[in-house]
């Protein structure tokens, strides 16, 4: 099922409707500040499940969690540094993905081996409303089967997967570039992927 939402002014209902879904265990498609994400609640087994089997990803590649605002790292990282927390201050939000030491509030389903998490912040105001709603952050992953393009329109990805979803959020057509990813958690920080705006963080950098 898609649904359209205002990408200014999310509407309260469809937004309430979202979150009631990943409550239940459910999983949704959503727009990002760079490309279209599929996630479920942090705390959904049986979510995360789903999303591996839907993407065709296997259990080495770890998802990363969409927060609504910087506030939440105290809560799902540790032993940030102040330097990477002076840099993530610069960044965020934006479209960037940053590599952080797990805290115990982070489920070891959703942990690298190096007990690692990545965290993102958008400016997307539909996430943001999303994750305020909920409580909690969300699996993000680009909505794409594994090693294949991101894509762009939510209609694409709903004849991909939408009859394995359960909600799809229509925020517009989006770019294809995914968000640029920076390992925060060593010294010093090292870029992983340079998606998008790779240019501004190697100057930050």
């Amino acid at each position: 099922m898609i649904i359209q939402v205002h990408p200014e002014a999310p509407q309260l209902d469809r937004i309430t409707r979202a979150v009631e879904i990943l409550a239940d265990d459910g999983v949704i498609v959503y727009p990002t500040d760079t490309i279209y994400g599929i996630g479920c609640s942090i705390y959904s087994k049986k979510g995360i499940e789903r999303i591996r089997r839907i993407k065709g990803r296997d259990n080495t590649k770890q998802f990363s969690i969409l927060c609504a605002d910087l506030k939440d790292l105290s809560r799902y990282a540790r032993n940030v540094a102040n330097s990477a927390y002076k840099l993530m201050r610069k960044m965020l939000p934006g479209p960037y993905t940053v590599v952080l030491q797990a805290s115990r509030e982070i489920p070891r389903l959703m942990q690298s081996k190096k007990k690692t998490i990545g965290i993102r912040v958008t400016e997307n105001p539909i996430c943001q409303s999303i994750v305020e709603l909920l409580g909690h952050p969300i699996v993000t992953t680009s909505a794409n089967p594994s090693s294949e393009a991101p894509a762009v329109s939510p209609y694409l990805i709903d004849d991909w997967c939408g009859n394995l979803v359960d909600l799809i959020i229509d925020g517009g057509d989006l770019n294809s570039l995914p968000s640029t990813v920076i390992d925060l958690s060593v010294e010093p920080p090292l870029l992983l992927r340079a998606g998008n705006d790779p240019f501004r963080i190697m100057e930050l950098l």
